[in-house]
């Protein structure tokens, strides 16, 4: 049996809220009635997906804990296919609700990336394709 991962789910403090960020902002297919505690984005490839921090101490059994600030436990990444995309999806994304991280920039791994945050703190990396 091979492993392969196949859903990430972000535990999030304000469903709707963020719902709406990665719908509205980013630009994420959903049909999401708002009815919590789950949501599931259309997503090709890995499953993504929300559900609401408030719930999960009973689905569990036990108390979590949870980072302040920016998150850096993980980072989602965006592949926008050709370097000169990067610049403007930041640019579209920061003019509306995501926290500017990093500004577009070249990487010395030969990849265009900028870094952002949702509205709880996760970081979002928007890359290109490597080039040559």
């Amino acid at each position: 049996m091979e492993t392969r991962f196949n859903m990430i789910t972000l535990f999030v403090e304000n469903l709707t809220k963020m719902v709406n960020f990665y719908q509205k902002t980013l630009g994420l297919e959903i049909d999401w009635n708002g009815e919590g505690p789950y949501a599931e984005f259309k997503h090709e490839g890995i499953r993504f997906a929300m559900y609401e921090r408030s719930k999960l101490p009973e689905l569990l059994g036990r108390e979590l804990g949870y980072p302040k600030g920016l998150n850096g436990s993980f980072e989602l990444v965006i592949n926008v296919g050709a370097k000169e995309n990067v610049d403007a999806f930041f640019e579209r994304i920061t003019r509306r609700e995501a926290t500017s991280i990093y500004a577009p920039r070249n990487e010395p791994w030969k990849l265009r990336s900028a870094m952002v945050a949702d509205p709880e703190g996760n970081l979002i990396e928007i890359a290109s394709d490597f080039w040559n």
